[in-house]
């Protein structure tokens, strides 16, 4: 897959600031593309292009804040830089609670604004590297049979071999077998990160409902098999047959007409 470049999207509506944070960013190497408002943004941007933005806080129009709850609306993960000539304490508590890396009172000095870019691209390659785990983790969860996507969700959840069989009405032997196998579909090596990967895909950690409790019976209202009893008659497909009606001790005859030899 392809590495896209991180870009700094500045969006204000003074073009001489447009010009002069294009400059400042450009010179360290970055890549910027510049926006008059917030309209002009989101008319451009696709939500997949990596990167952070510079966002004045009063806009004509769709101002700054209310462009950053739209692309938080949408689910897109931008990490954002408040800026503004007109701070108010309210105004940052609320851009801040809303996701904002950093709200800064213009006029700034450079390096304020350059470290607060490099803290929030450090924050978008690290979301970037979290995206593209977590959509590498559910697309393996949708290669599990059904039945290895509960086993997953159980031991997930914390539950033993044991307590998996149980609650599938499976033997421990199936369990293994099905988390084996589902352990080479997630490409994991070890409990943890099988763990981990169910967790990065977003597997639900709570077990369905018809999951939530063991299949035995409890104790003392289990069917055991009764113990056979010498000489006694059991069932066989065909006839049952005593073994007063089979001549000489029971041997191997007897044994395979159904009849109990101790």
């Amino acid at each position: 897959m392809i590495e896209m470049p991180l870009t700094i999207f500045v969006v204000d509506d003074d073009a001489a600031v447009r010009d002069s944070l294009r400059w400042l960013i450009e010179s360290t190497g970055m890549t910027v593309a510049t926006y008059s408002s917030a309209e002009e943004f989101l008319a451009d941007f696709d939500g997949h292009r990596p990167g952070c933005l510079v966002l004045d806080a009063r806009l004509p129009g769709l101002d700054g804040l209310a462009l950053q709850e739209r692309l938080r609306e949408r689910q897109i993960d931008l990490p954002i830089i408040i800026i503004t000539g007109h701070a108010d304490v309210p105004m940052a508590i609320q851009a801040l609670k809303a996701g904002a890396v950093d709200f800064i009172e213009k006029p700034f000095d450079d390096d304020t604004l350059l470290n607060s870019i490099r803290l929030a691209t450090r924050e978008a390659a690290d979301l970037r590297l979290r995206t593209a785990r977590r959509n590498e983790a559910a697309a393996r969860v949708q290669q599990l049979t059904p039945r290895e996507h509960q086993v997953l969700e159980l031991v997930a959840a914390g539950c033993s071999t044991k307590e998996v069989a149980c609650k599938l009405r499976v033997t421990q032997k199936t369990v293994e077998t099905h988390r084996a196998n589902a352990r080479h579909k997630m490409q994991t090596d070890t409990s943890a990160d099988f763990i981990r990967a169910a967790l990065l895909a977003g597997l639900c950690m709570e077990p369905s409902a018809e999951m939530t409790t063991c299949a035995a019976a409890p104790r003392g209202q289990r069917n055991h098999r009764p113990r056979p009893i010498p000489g006694a008659a059991y069932p066989l497909p065909g006839r049952f047959m005593a073994a007063d009606e089979v001549s000489g001790s029971p041997g191997a005859a007897g044994r395979a007409e159904g009849v109990y030899s101790p």
